[in-house]
C-alpha cells in the first residue's frame, strides 16, 4: 500500500469583519481578526477529515510538511481562496512560488464547459445527491464566518462563536468536510480532461496580476467619492425645489410628479429617461430629468469600489520582486508564449 501524500484535497471555513464581496479576498485576507476556523483534508482522495482550530487542534505533522512540499499538488474549488488564506494562517513567506502547486477545480470545470458553482458543477456532472453540497451552508456561513449584528436577544455579541451555537457548529464543520468530498468527486470526474499547462499558467499569472494589485492615489479617490456626494446632494435640492417632492430621487414619487405634469410612464430607467428627454416636454419636466440622469450616474463606484479595496503593501512588495523573476509563473507563461508564437 502506498503510504506516500501525493495529493490534498482542501476546504477551509474563515472569519474576517471585511466584507469580502465589497472589499475582495485581499483585504479581507489582511483583516487584523481574519482566521482560519475549519480545515478539512482528504489524503489521495481517500474519506475526508476535519481540523477545528477553534479548539485547538492542529494539523497532524505529514499534513503540514505535505501542504508545503512541491511535490503535493494541493486541490480546491476556487483554490486562490484557500491559498491566499492559508498564506496568511501559515506565515507562507514565498506565496507566488507556492501557488504553483495548487489546482483550481472550479478552473478545471470551466475549462470542460461547465458554469461556476460547486453545488451547480456537481449537479452538472452527476453526483448523486449524497454527494453534492448541503443546501444549508450560506446560512452558517453567515453565523460563523461574518460579524453578527448585536441585539438584546443575542447579549449585544459582534460575533457568533462555536459555544454559541453548538448543534450549528457541529453543522458547521459537516458542511465543510462536505464541500472536500464533493470538490474531490468533482475532480476525479474531470480527470480524464485534463487542463492545459498553459491555462494552469494562465491562472497562475492571473492571481500574481490580481495579488499584485495596482497603485492609487488615495487622496485623489477620496475627494473624488466627496465631489460626487456634494454634487448629488445639490442636484437633490433643486430637484426639491422644481417637484416639491420629499425624495425627488424616488422613482415612485417622480412617477407620480410627472403624471401630474401630463406624463405617464410605467419606469425611469436609463432608457425612458432618455427617450423623454427627446421628446417636446416642459422645461422644468427636462431640468428635473436631466437632474435624475445625473444622480443616477454610477461613475463614481468606481472610486467607492477603489476605496472599499485598498490593502496594506506588505503582499505587494512580496508580489514585485516574484513577478520579476523569470523561473515564476509568468516567466514561464511568457516564455511558453514565445515558443509558440515563434
Amino acid at each position: 500500500m502506498d503510504t506516500k501524500i501525493h495529493s490534498l484535497s482542501i476546504d477551509i471555513e474563515t472569519f474576517s469583519s471585511v466584507d469580502i464581496k465589497k472589499s475582495g479576498l485581499y483585504k479581507y485576507v489582511q483583516s487584523p481578526d481574519f482566521e482560519v476556523l475549519l480545515f478539512a483534508y482528504s489524503i489521495n482522495y481517500e474519506p475526508t477529515r476535519l481540523i477545528d482550530f477553534t479548539a485547538g487542534e492542529q494539523l497532524p505533522q505529514d499534513v503540514f510538511h505535505a501542504l508545503l512540499d512541491p511535490q503535493v499538488t494541493k486541490h480546491a474549488y476556487n483554490a486562490a481562496f484557500e491559498w491566499y488564506c492559508l498564506c496568511k494562517h501559515f506565515n507562507v513567506g514565498d506565496s507566488l512560488r507556492w501557488l504553483s502547486q495548487w489546482r483550481d477545480t472550479q478552473l478545471h470545470g470551466l475549462y470542460c464547459g461547465f458554469t461556476v458553482g460547486l453545488g451547480a458543477t456537481a449537479a452538472a456532472v452527476g453526483l448523486p445527491q449524497d454527494k453534492r453540497k448541503l443546501a444549508t451552508g450560506s446560512a452558517l456561513i453567515k453565523l460563523f464566518c461574518t460579524p453578527t449584528k448585536p441585539t438584546t436577544k443575542n447579549g449585544k455579541r459582534t460575533r457568533t462563536l462555536p459555544y454559541h451555537e453548538p448543534e450549528k457548529w457541529e453543522l458547521f464543520k459537516e458542511y465543510c468536510v462536505q464541500d472536500v468530498e464533493v470538490e474531490k468527486e468533482i475532480y476525479l470526474r474531470l480527470k480524464p480532461f485534463p487542463v492545459s499547462d498553459q491555462e494552469q499558467m494562465l491562472w497562475e499569472l492571473d492571481q500574481q496580476i490580481n495579488v499584485t494589485g495596482v497603485k492609487v492615489d488615495q487622496d485623489l479617490v477620496r475627494n473624488a467619492i466627496r465631489m460626487a456626494e456634494l454634487s448629488a446632494a445639490a442636484f437633490k435640492v433643486e430637484a426639491a425645489n422644481l417637484t416639491g417632492l420629499s425624495n425627488p430621487n424616488s422613482a415612485p414619487q417622480l412617477i407620480g410628479w410627472l403624471k401630474e405634469k401630463g406624463i405617464e410612464v410605467d419606469n425611469l430607467q436609463k432608457a425612458t429617461v432618455k427617450e423623454l428627454l427627446e421628446s417636446d416636454i416642459d422645461d422644468d419636466v427636462r431640468r428635473v430629468l436631466e437632474l435624475r440622469q445625473e444622480m443616477s450616474k454610477t461613475s463614481v463606484k468606481k472610486y467607492q469600489a477603489m476605496e472599499a479595496s485598498v490593502c496594506n503593501e506588505t503582499c505587494t512588495r512580496l508580489a514585485a520582486v516574484l513577478w520579476r523573476k523569470p523561473d515564476g509563473a509568468m516567466g514561464r507563461a511568457l516564455s511558453s508564449g514565445a515558443k509558440s508564437a515563434s
